[in-house]
């Protein structure tokens, strides 16, 4: 694993530059945040191939829509919670009702936006966009995975949304996995027996480590990278749902409508099972440092490791 610390939104720029060199057709448009989302080094190299809209994301995304419709490949980003929630409906029926070929760049995502508080922090992004048709929903772990993620979405017909964060995280992902990455194909990062970790997010460093801490005192751990919301890996959680007694759904993002509910709703149908969810408890983020937030709501190490020692051993000493 290496130790170098970096964004998932630090990926964004320097991957949509090399996109920017292969292919001509790349378009980015901005909401007024370039310098947050990292666009802005897309700017810098084709400026005019960069469409700062202004603080207008609905206007934002129908002119991507339009930009899709004469052969370009258009990214659109800002902030997780402007792009999605106030462009909810362009997105839905400009975008997603016809099938376009729309980047959604989903900065600032979980609690990232750290100070900013409630009002900048998507917990129920990802919920939203879920339940609409023809989108696919990425949401990668480290700066190696989100190079890679921006990468594929470029070459693969339809609208997708990718899901990236402020927080600076150590990478899980060495360079060779540039050229491993499958959308909707789930990543076994850690091997173990008894309990299974899915994750997603930022939340896949945490799980690996409340892992190490679990495997310190007996208790052998899976670890399971999600980077695909949508569409599911559903041969590998079927194949995890049958294997482990135990097995938790991870995510910086509300309980409801997220991760969890995807694993639980597809298990449901076909192979019922008891999961537990851990996440946001179904209310909004507040003003604070990000490291102080994933603690307060069970999200770091030792939050995950805690909540998994209390569910197995509450089911032993039944």
């Amino acid at each position: 694993m290496s130790v170098l610390k970096k964004a998932t939104r630090d990926a964004v720029g320097e991957a949509l530059v090399k996109l920017g060199e292969e292919n001509e057709n790349v378009v980015v448009l901005d909401a007024d945040l370039s310098g947050s989302t990292k666009t802005s080094k897309f700017k810098e190299k084709f400026p005019s191939r960069f469409f700062n809209c202004g603080i207008a994301e609905c206007n934002m995304v129908g002119v991507a829509a339009g930009l899709s419709c004469v052969g370009k490949i258009p990214f659109v980003a800002s902030f997780s919670v402007f792009v999605v929630e106030r462009a909810l409906e362009q997105i839905r029926n400009s975008v997603c009702y016809n099938n376009l070929n729309v980047k959604i760049i989903g900065s600032h995502s979980g609690f990232s936006a750290g100070q900013d508080g409630a009002s900048h922090q998507a917990l129920e992004d990802i919920a939203l966009l879920r339940a609409i048709p023809n989108i696919t929903i990425l949401s990668p772990c480290d700066f190696v995975e989100t190079f890679a993620v921006i990468e594929k979405a470029a070459k693969i017909k339809g609208p997708v949304y990718i899901r990236t964060s402020k927080f600076e995280i150590e990478n899980v992902n060495s360079l060779e996995y540039l050229n491993q990455f499958e959308i909707n194909k789930a990543v076994i990062l850690k091997e173990g027996e008894f309990v299974c970790l899915i994750a997603t997010g930022v939340e896949v460093y945490y799980s690996l480590k409340a892992a190490e801490i679990l495997e310190s005192e007996g208790i052998s751990t899976m670890v399971v990278n999600l980077h695909t919301i949508k569409p599911l890996d559903r041969e590998l959680i079927l194949s995890l749902a049958k294997k482990f007694e135990f097995l938790f759904t991870v995510e910086e993002h509300n309980v409801i409508g997220g991760l969890g509910d995807a694993v639980a709703g597809f298990l449901s149908e076909v192979w019922p099972k008891l999961i537990t969810k851990i996440g946001v408890q179904d209310k909004f983020g507040e003003s604070g440092d990000v490291l102080s937030l994933l603690k307060k709501n069970g999200l770091d190490k030792i939050g995950i490791y805690k909540k998994v020692k209390s569910v197995v051993a509450g089911k032993i000493f039944q």
